[in-house]
């Protein structure tokens, strides 16, 4: 599926005489772009072009997207936004970008479950569903690889790629309050369980390595810098460390793992732009959870609003159901 998209006038947040219930309209947000060249490269803002999808083109095969992922990986900087359902995946295909990411969070939540707290054929049909739906290539957030030994790793690596992912990712996080990282030694071997696991099916699916020691309150860079560079020794063809903040902190990340890809996560709102991001050498941008907490903050108030005050003004800045029934209607 193809999305051609058209210079045109935003539509206006403000009553919207065509709903019946008088709901204000939604307004579309203006086209993001897929790459720091996009974002430069735009002259205007660019929105959706309902009716405009082009059904004449083969989908993408899984091959095709896998391609396409590696190549998105060898140079420039591009965003990887995480959806946590179909519906938010083909509406972020929508605007242009050319790579999309799971979110762990983002899909527990909406399951009513904490992050971590899905089981492992959970995720893989929500990853399997989220790859069937879309045209552009799709990374697994698979969490610590549902298994705490090298084996167990493997056999989960192995499931995940039968879903038709294009990357994924193992985190060294244990689980253990007392211990949360895994020893070093026992991460090296999951990551190259990994690879192994990867490779035995072909090798086309990138693997990257996570270290967590930002987010589980070790914020040591030396010791991040330290697993992140066994990581990519043992096979991971792109590293991320969660939590970094400072151009510092990044910078410092990003030259001691070149020329591997790193990956930045932007879980809140920054003062970094994609211009500053990538003048710092980064490749790819994640912003984990941070659409789907955006998404739970607007529902948390306006519930708030009704259950505490009576009141109804948070669906000031909803989007309009024809808007969103015409936008699936079209795919």
């Amino acid at each position: 599926m193809h999305v051609r998209c058209e210079s045109r006038a935003a539509p206006r947040v403000g009553p919207d005489p065509t709903e019946p219930d008088g709901a204000l309209r939604g307004d579309w947000s203006h086209h993001m772009g897929r790459s720091l060249q996009a974002y430069e490269a735009q002259s205007s803002p660019l929105y959706l072009d309902q009716g405009a999808l082009d059904l004449t083109k083969t989908r993408p095969s899984v091959a095709d997207k896998r391609r396409t992922f590696r190549r998105l990986h060898e140079a420039g900087c591009f965003v990887i936004p995480n959806p946590w359902d179909v519906g938010g995946a083909l509406y972020l295909q929508s605007l242009g970008f050319e790579a999309l990411a799971t979110t762990s969070s983002g899909y527990a939540w909406s399951q009513g479950r904490p992050d971590g707290g899905v089981s492992r054929d959970m995720a893989l049909a929500h990853i399997a569903s989220m790859v069937a739906a879309s045209d552009v290539p799709i990374n697994a957030d698979f969490e610590s690889g549902f298994a705490a030994d090298a084996a167990g790793v493997a056999d989960s690596v192995a499931l995940a790629v039968q879903t038709g992912v294009a990357g994924l990712s193992i985190e060294d996080s244990s689980g253990d309050a007392a211990n949360p990282l895994f020893e070093l030694s026992i991460a090296i071997e999951r990551i190259r369980a990994a690879r192994a696991a990867i490779d035995r099916a072909g090798g086309e699916v990138l693997l990257i390595g996570r270290a967590e020691c930002f987010l589980v309150g070790r914020p040591d860079l030396a010791e991040t810098i330290k697993r992140l560079k066994a990581y990519a020794a043992a096979g991971a063809d792109c590293l991320y460390a969660p939590g970094l903040q400072t151009s510092d902190q990044i910078a410092s990340v990003v030259a001691a793992l070149a020329p591997k890809p790193v990956n930045l996560l932007v879980g809140s709102a920054s003062a970094l732009t994609m211009r500053d991001i990538a003048a710092l050498g980064v490749r790819r941008v994640s912003v984990g959870g941070a659409l789907a907490r955006t998404a739970w903050g607007a529902f948390m108030r306006a519930a708030r609003l009704i259950a505490e005050a009576g009141r109804f003004d948070g669906f000031a800045e909803a989007a309009g159901g024809r808007d969103l029934d015409s936008f699936y209607r079209a795919l």
